[in-house]
């Protein structure tokens, strides 16, 4: 088989990179196995190509904040030979906020995954749980390297036990040298070797150890502390040598600097092991417990070592049974009695190392990388297999969160639903708007027809009053409300107005009760003056939906009928005047809630049978798919920027809830004239933008909260919750789930005429 590697790499120096480093060898060691044409794509921590001179088998060079760069190596991975991929997840070398970049690139790989998690947080932040999450999903299997993180992956993170595999941290395969150079270094020789190595930053601990050595020099004036390795990069680049400096006038202060050395280089795998090997102990002074692996700590095990270290998470497991001792954080005096006991008692001393050495035979890297290559043989058998399974369902409701108006309900008082929150607060500061409480006011006659849902049922009335609060004496209606029920504009938008009409004709045409239906009525009467001054194409386009279900409710209505043609009107205007070339829309720019246009004109044609409005509806839509639904996910025009006829590329982010509600709706209506299924995987498709299929590949919907982030940035998420955003996904989601029982029955309808038009029954 031939693996691709996606990790940091050598000559790089960091943890991470040694780490592939040594699995590449210890699974290519197994030539009958694994191809010797693997490779490595390769994260840059610059945007300079040819910072490090990588050797031959790093193919691929990703810059590790350059977006573009993730997309295509996906492609390149794609069209190589590789069978399966591994990949190493830490945090700090992907790119964007916790390295949400990496996700596009795995959500497009189209082969087997293999992810080894090397740090996995107890207390992780929103953005690092979805992450994580997300990197699962793409993987067909999870590798930690503690018992410690099975368990966070599974409690914490919510990922099925049977797709983590425990592996733990791979060692060198080497043996003490007979006569290790290291033994004659001014550091060692004639010297009690206390030893510290790694990457040098603040959260190491190495104070603690400086702070022991008095008490420790005390008893054994020959002791030495030797702290093998370089400042960490990201150190160097913030603050320098700062820190190494203070533990140096620490040393002063305490009169230890004479028993202190710095050996400031990073040296090779087989320069540790004689380092290792030739030190009296070696200790592992960190500073918390959040340490679910150590590199070094497993090559000090591995080596044979005396280990004393704190009590963080790998530490507790790797050093029980006696293969190591431990101490409490930041305890040098602890620590200072650990190592004098040591030093008196030498058969203590070895009891220790030759538990070590003996546990650490069995994480070497050649017995590592058979272990490896088992899993990788059973991801890739089961990848192809998943391959040869039959065509799934176009909607997979298992895939859908289970409903619940959770959200919109703490979003909601006695006045209305309130129009933003903070995170998942409502934002009372903000207030009401008209927009938002019609959209609502669809949101619980939709539930209620669905489920017959109670709360439905008691939310209804609260908007619906709303909207009334909101209408002008002239039968126009405000938009703004302050939370003290002031109002803060003397008429709205015409965006505002036309939602409003589209709440009220659903209302009409689908009420609970006829209280409520006749009530509608009254405000849609009311305002109807007021159609003909309509000139915004979106408030022109939710109007006419309006009326397309006032009809549907008063189908010899011709007072309205003559209103909805029209309105029709000026819309198919505007797309004959925009329509030029290959531009096939009704402006000269894709902006907001574009689905809303063609979704009015297939409205206007389901009531009208015109034919026009049909071929623009049709026409647009594609235009629009072709412009959005890519890639296999929707990708709608972002607001900083939109898209215009004559310019250039289309604006990415920021994306709206609103538009994926828009194109759910007009997908779902083009299926309601066609029967066409293709308007029904479209549908499903844009839905899945909230769950994660988007350009980002980060879900919008809060599994927690139930609400859905206000948009998708170029960084990630915006996680407020607001009333938008939330509406116009379970408006979708609801609207998808109509769809299911929709596609069935019409398949089912068409079975049975099947079955009668050749004289056969249906047996059921």
């Amino acid at each position: 088989m031939k693996i691709a590697y996606i990790s940091t790499y050598p000559p790089r120096e960091c943890g991470i990179a040694t780490f592939n480093h040594n699995l590449l060898r210890a699974i290519g060691f197994n030539k009958n196995a694994v191809s010797e044409d693997s490779f490595v794509v390769a994260m840059n921590d610059s945007e300079t190509l040819d910072e490090y001179e990588y050797p031959k088998e790093v193919k691929y060079i990703i810059r590790q904040e350059n977006q573009k760069d993730y997309i295509r190596a996906a492609d390149y991975i794609n069209t190589s030979l590789a069978d399966a991929c591994i990949m190493e997840h830490e945090y700090g070398i992907y790119g964007g906020e916790s390295g949400v970049y990496i996700l596009p690139l795995l959500a497009r790989l189209q082969k087997p995954l293999i992810t080894i998690f090397h740090t996995i947080l107890k207390d992780p932040n929103y953005m690092q749980l979805t992450i994580l999450r997300e990197i699962a999903k793409h993987s067909s299997r999870i590798v930690v390297m503690s018992h410690r993180a099975v368990g966070f992956l599974t409690s914490i993170y919510g990922i099925p036990f049977d797709k983590i595999q425990l592996i733990e941290h791979g060692v060198p395969d080497l043996e003490p040298k007979k006569d290790n150079p290291v033994n004659n270094s001014l550091a060692f020789k004639n010297k009690k070797v206390l030893f510290t190595f790694g990457l040098i930053s603040r959260n190491k601990g190495l104070e603690t150890v400086i702070e022991a050595l008095p008490k420790i020099v005390a008893k054994h004036p020959d002791v030495m502390y030797v702290i093998l390795g370089t400042t960490h990069p990201g150190v160097i680049r913030n603050s320098g040598e700062e820190y190494r400096d203070s533990l140096k006038r620490l040393a002063k202060k305490l009169n230890v600097e004479n028993n202190l050395t710095f050996i400031n280089k990073f040296v090779s795998e087989e320069d540790l092991h004689d380092y290792l090997t030739a030190c009296d102990m070696y200790i592992t002074p960190y500073l918390n417990e959040a340490q679910i692996t150590s590199g070094t700590l497993s090559y000090a095990v591995g080596a044979g070592a005396a280990v004393i270290s704190t009590p963080y998470w790998h530490a507790q497991e790797l050093l029980a049974d006696q293969r190591g001792m431990l101490f409490d954080f930041k305890d040098a005096n602890k620590l200072a009695d650990i190592v004098n006991e040591l030093f008196d008692d030498p058969s203590k001393l070895n009891t220790l190392k030759t538990n070590a050495y003996d546990y650490g035979l069995h994480l070497r890297w050649p017995s590592t990388g058979e272990v490896f290559i088992d899993v990788l043989d059973e991801a890739i058998s089961k990848y192809l297999m998943e391959k040869e399974v039959g065509v799934k369902p176009i909607i997979d409701p298992d895939m859908m969160p289970a409903f619940t108006l959770a959200h919109i309900q703490r979003l909601t008082d006695d006045t209305g639903i309130v129009q933003h929150a903070k995170y998942g607060i409502p934002n009372l500061k903000e207030g009401y708007c008209l927009d938002d409480n019609a959209r609502a006011l669809i949101l619980t006659i939709l539930t209620y027809q669905q489920n017959k849902s109670k709360i439905a049922l008691e939310l209804l009335p609260i908007y619906l009053s709303y909207i009334q609060y909101m209408q002008c004496d002239d039968g126009n209606f405000r938009n703004f409300l302050s939370f003290k029920r002031e109002y803060l504009d003397e008429v709205g938008t015409e965006d505002s107005f036309g939602r409003t009409i589209w709440a009220l004709g659903y209302l009409i045409n689908n009420a609970p009760n006829n209280s409520y239906r006749e009530f509608g009525k009254e405000l849609f009467l009311k305002s109807i003056p007021h159609f003909k001054d309509l000139k915004h194409l979106r408030g022109l386009a939710n109007t006419i939906i309006g009326l397309t279900h006032f009809i549907k409710a008063h189908p010899g209505d011709e007072h309205i009928i003559n209103e909805l043609n029209l309105l029709a009107e000026p819309l198919k205007a505007a797309y004959r005047k925009n329509k030029q070339g290959h531009w096939h829309w009704f402006e000269e720019k894709l902006t907001y809630d574009n689905g809303i246009l063609p979704l009015a004109l297939l409205s206007h044609y389901e009531i009208t049978k015109d034919a026009e409005s049909l071929d623009i509806a049709f026409e647009s839509m594609e235009y629009l798919t072709r412009k959005t639904l890519i890639n296999g996910y929707l990708n709608p025009v972002g607001n900083d920027g939109w898209l215009y006829r004559d310019g250039a590329e289309m604006a990415v982010f920021d994306q709206q809830a609103i538009e994926t509600m828009a194109m759910v709706m007009m997908y779902f209506k083009a299926y309601e004239i066609t029967h066409d299924l293709t308007y029904i995987k479209q549908m499903y498709l844009s839905y899945q933008w909230f769950l994660g299929e988007n350009s980002l590949h980060l879900p919008l919907y809060d599994h927690e909260t139930k609400g859905c982030g206000d948009g998708l940035q170029p960084h990630g998420i915006n996680r407020n919750q607001g009333a938008e955003s939330t509406l116009a996904y379970w408006i979708s989601h609801l609207v998808v789930l109509k769809a299911l029982e929709s596609e069935y029955e019409y398949e089912f309808t068409q079975s049975n005429n099947d079955f009668a038009a050749s004289g056969q029954k249906q047996a059921i």
